[in-house]
């Protein structure tokens, strides 16, 4: 398994939409530059990104790959019409979204998943975003991912959060072996590295790290940049541009370096990365590894761009 991952709300027509083919050739391009892991999500699309991902998938041999879905966004059947970019995705409104963390709710999402993937396991089930939900999340979702890992119908269990402050509670307080963190480990967000990183590392608990251009910023900073999701600010867009100044001064690029910071740390396992298409899947793989210099790493620390003992 590589320490490079797919992650897949792209492929759900985030923001703009993507057709079945060009979904499937970023797949297959993930495959060819060794990615075998895959993230998805009910939420992503309302299940289109698990349509197109399975469809992808199911002439590969099922023991070469891992798929991880999540659990707490119950979609439900809606007559309302009209589209679903209100939450981010260029799809029709046919389904809504129910916050569900109760033991039936985990079930039922699952199967859901499981049939639109067309699958009959997954290999890792995160709580998705029970932010607003915690006292249910872990009275009821939590236990009813211990259940169904004890039964055998998944290998693994998590939570899978935009903070880390609640996933640092998940890593204390119970038996999870692996926490998905969104963009706090990042060249511009180290809000993971107080607690959570060492939690995880003491506990063993394996740390996934998505959002390592925060949602396009790392990638390609500029005015029109976002950053978690939304237009970035301008004190964060000028903080960018500098490091991205840096890179190039020592012969690398901004995109290699926030890859390189994300992975760098020892609790981390794999760094999800998103892609519209495969030449992003290719310059990713690509930048995933390109060896930064240790100049760049020692010049951000001298300048306040990292704190100190930041340095991979």
């Amino acid at each position: 398994m590589t320490r490079l991952g797919l992650g897949t709300a792209a492929l759900g027509n985030l923001y703009t939409e993507v057709t079945d083919e060009q979904a499937r050739a970023t797949v297959d391009a993930a495959w060819e530059r060794g990615i075998r892991r895959f993230d998805t999500a009910p939420h992503y699309g309302l299940g289109l990104s698990e349509r197109r991902l399975g469809a992808a998938l199911r002439e590969r041999p099922r023991e070469a790959y891992r798929i991880s879905t999540k659990v707490g966004r119950r979609l439900e059947p809606s007559h309302a019409g009209g589209d679903d970019l209100a939450n981010g995705f260029a799809v029709p409104a046919t389904h809504r979204r129910v916050w569900d963390f109760t033991a039936d709710g985990i079930r039922r999402t699952l199967e859901d998943s499981l049939l639109r993937l067309g699958l009959d396991r997954v290999d890792l089930v995160y709580l998705h975003d029970p932010d607003d939900h915690a006292e249910q999340a872990f009275r009821e979702g939590y236990p009813a991912l211990e259940r169904l890992r004890a039964e055998g119908v998944v290998d693994a269990i998590g939570a899978g959060m935009n903070q880390a402050e609640m996933l640092t509670r998940f890593v204390r307080d119970t038996d999870v072996d692996v926490v998905l963190c969104a963009g706090r480990h990042t060249l511009l967000d180290q809000s993971a590295r107080t607690r959570l990183l060492p939690a995880a590392l003491e506990r063993g608990t394996r740390v996934v790290l998505g959002g390592p251009f925060n949602s396009g910023l790392l990638a390609d900073p500029g005015p029109r940049a976002t950053y978690d999701y939304t237009r970035a600010p301008a004190e964060l867009v000028d903080r960018a541009l500098l490091l991205k100044e840096a890179a190039e001064r020592h012969g690398t690029t901004l995109r290699a370096a926030a890859l390189a910071f994300c992975a760098a740390h020892p609790a981390v396992t794999t760094v999800l990365v998103g892609a519209r298409g495969p030449a992003e899947v290719h310059d990713c793989a690509q930048q995933f590894a390109t060896p930064v210099p240790d100049a760049f790493w020692r010049e951000l620390r001298d300048r306040g761009l990292l704190p100190e003992g930041d340095l991979p």
